[in-house]
């Protein structure tokens, strides 16, 4: 009885100890003696020298304290447009620096749990998207010092079907904006809104892709009161990198990720309470990213 008991014990403690190191952190950190002047330069020529091209940076609420870098990378992109669905969204990547005082925070969103938020059980290319995303880690780690990982953590099981709780939208349930004539007339509409700041959005970057007809567009909310100014605060601006949010189109159809997935995911921590003081918030982006469709 008791070497049973004993192997029962062991067994529960051998399943807690794999969960606990298959789950993975949301976002990675480090602490920055540097300028943010001389962090944007450090990372563009660490992305140049890693093969890493830059997309596109901003100011996160307008406030020159808080930016973002997307980049990608060829062989990121090939994965990610295998099967041409909204799994190209994971071939963005984003380094995001935050300035509080005399104290400055770069971050990434951790490549890994993206890939299996967004992948899920759809690739067979995990060994290669671990060891792109070792090597952000890398750069992330030479810019700085004290790296850690925060903003909560997922087991890959979890991120493979998540969704914030029962009712709640998944990565699967993307919203449709707009069904266009043409691939090119969806491009067109977007990016001529994008230049000319419709429903107080930003250019960020465009990523386009002809021969496979997908093309992403990451758009700064710049509206105080509905955009991201209004909701970061509320619900943690340290998680600056999961800024922009997308639009991506899929032959001749705009979509986005649902935001009471997206921003779940991107606030794993987040708690009802915090989701529900921004409960408009996923209607109000839907709004404003369709308006880039019109």
């Amino acid at each position: 009885m008791k070497f049973k008991l004993l192997l029962i014990v062991f067994a529960l403690f051998a399943v807690a100890n794999t969960q606990a190191q298959d789950k993975l952190h949301a976002y990675y950190k480090v602490n920055s003696s540097q300028s943010m002047a001389e962090i944007k330069a450090a990372i563009k020529a660490k992305l140049k020298a890693g093969g890493f091209d830059y997309l596109g940076g901003y100011n996160v609420e307008n406030k020159a304290n808080m930016h973002v870098i997307a980049f990608t990378r060829k062989d990121l992109s090939a994965i990610a447009l295998a099967g041409k669905t909204q799994r190209a969204l994971a071939g963005v990547l984003k380094f995001g620096i935050y300035k509080k005082g005399n104290a400055t925070t770069v971050s990434i969103v951790n490549p890994e749990y993206l890939f299996y938020a967004y992948f899920g059980s759809n690739t067979n290319s995990y060994a290669k998207l671990k060891k792109i995303s070792n090597e952000v880690h890398a750069m992330l780690k030479s810019l700085g010092s004290g790296f850690a990982g925060f903003g909560g953590q997922l087991t890959k099981k979890e991120l493979k079907k998540y969704h914030y709780m029962f009712g709640m939208p998944y990565f699967s349930d993307p919203i449709e904006l707009k069904e266009f004539d043409s691939f090119s007339q969806a491009c067109g509409v977007i990016k001529k809104n994008l230049e000319l700041g419709t429903a107080n959005t930003k250019k960020v970057y465009i990523l386009k892709f002809n021969a496979e007809k997908i093309a992403i567009y990451g758009v700064g909310l710049t509206s105080k009161s509905e955009g991201e100014a209004h909701f970061l605060p509320i619900i943690g601006e340290d998680n600056l990198a999961a800024m922009p949010y997308e639009i991506i189109v899929i032959n001749k159809t705009a979509y986005m990720l649902h935001g009471k997935y997206r921003l779940a995911l991107s606030w794993p921590k987040l708690s009802m309470g915090q989701f529900m003081k921004i409960s408009g918030t996923p209607g109000d982006i839907e709004d404003t990213l369709e308006a880039l469709t019109k």
